[in-house]
């Protein structure tokens, strides 16, 4: 009889469930985003840095552009790009359709002679 060991298969189910949440991380809008959602959402930011972006929002308004979270205390153009496609401004513009031009007005049928 063989006797399973989790201690060997610990290490593995770890790792598979960290890629897991690597690969399903859902973007994070940095000017919607409580600090606890900032904190689990972007790599290298834990409840302090969180918890700085919101107070820095909160205090200058929403952040106009990624690069801007820059200005936050503890958060560096390095952490910034590591997390860049992860990291939303707001509602994600849909693209939306272009209006088709008008087509000419059809010529009007001749009368049969």
């Amino acid at each position: 009889m063989h006797h399973f060991s989790f201690r060997k298969f610990a290490p593995t189910l770890a790792a598979m469930m960290l890629l897991t949440q690597l690969v399903y991380a859902e973007p994070v809008n940095i000017n919607t985003a409580d600090a606890a959602s900032l904190a689990k959402a972007l790599n290298g930011v834990g409840p302090a840095k969180a918890k700085a972006i919101v107070s820095y929002r909160d205090k200058n308004g929403p952040f106009k552009s990624v690069d801007q979270l820059a200005m936050v205390e503890g958060i560096s153009q390095k952490l910034i790009d590591k997390n860049r496609a992860d990291i939303k401004l707001g509602a994600e513009k849909t693209a939306t359709p272009a209006t088709p031009a008008a087509a000419p007005a059809p010529k009007p049928a001749k009368p049969a002679s």
